[in-house]
């Protein structure tokens, strides 16, 4: 873990002019309230209702998290009607889970302190740009990121570890991959920064996504944003 009152974390962010971040981690936990894992068995038990129960795998059946089950049926239906009614489905379950997400400690007076310092904003995220869009509204953070709000598409290829978010959020602002910083919590966040040549600060809010983004090759992590928002205020302080 990155030793978060040091020259090291400031070096990182001291000279980044646009940020990138991840939605669900970094600037909220959107199924806090609303558990992944029953959005993952709605998509099982759609595609059961519609006889198509043999299209998983038995392990991709089980897992907790919808996105194995979408990526699974976009393998084998690649650019369906089917893979279309899947991402509808999940983006009303992601706006459902609005209401209940918990914000992550620290991120919105650090969203609003990068922002009063003249740095740009966007997100870069798997999530639906609705989910994104009505979260960040009700948050009275909208103003800081948008139009920049990158996420999923019906072409689940570009789905991080793809690059293709940030390289849209990039385009779009202008910005030197030299002078972003994407704060992302997952080894697609980071393969998707470095494919992007885009510096990445990883956000580990527990031992277990700390080791996840250690074996990945991930260098710099922190625990809490606040260390971030206190460099930010304070200088190297």
């Amino acid at each position: 873990m990155l030793d978060e009152g040091t020259e090291r974390l400031y070096e990182l962010i001291g000279p980044v002019r646009f940020v990138l971040f991840d939605f669900d981690g970094p600037i909220c936990r959107l199924f806090a309230g609303h558990s992944a894992e029953d959005v993952a068995k709605d998509l099982v038990r759609r595609l059961a209702g519609l006889g198509l129960h043999g299209l998983l795998t038995d392990d991709e059946r089980r897992q907790p998290d919808p996105y194995v089950v979408l990526r699974a049926v976009d393998r084998r239906r690649p650019r369906s009607d089917l893979v279309e009614e899947l991402e509808e489905l999940l983006t009303q379950q992601e706006l459902k889970a609005v209401a209940s997400a918990w914000p992550t400690p620290h991120v919105d007076p650090l969203i609003r302190t990068w922002t009063a310092l003249g740095a740009r904003l966007a997100v870069t995220t798997n999530n639906s740009p609705r989910a994104v869009h009505t979260y960040l509204t009700s948050r009275g953070l909208l103003e800081c990121f948008a139009p920049h709000i990158h996420g999923r598409t019906q072409d689940l290829r570009l789905l991080k570890p793809d690059p293709h978010c940030l390289r849209r959020a990039l385009s779009a602002l202008g910005a030197d991959p030299k002078s972003a910083l994407m704060i992302g919590d997952a080894p697609t966040d980071l393969a998707a920064a470095r494919r992007a040549g885009v510096g990445f600060l990883g956000y580990a809010r527990n031992p277990r996504k700390a080791r996840l983004l250690r074996d990945a090759g991930g260098a710099a992590l922190v625990s809490s944003l606040e260390p971030v928002l206190r460099c930010l205020r304070g200088g190297r302080r």
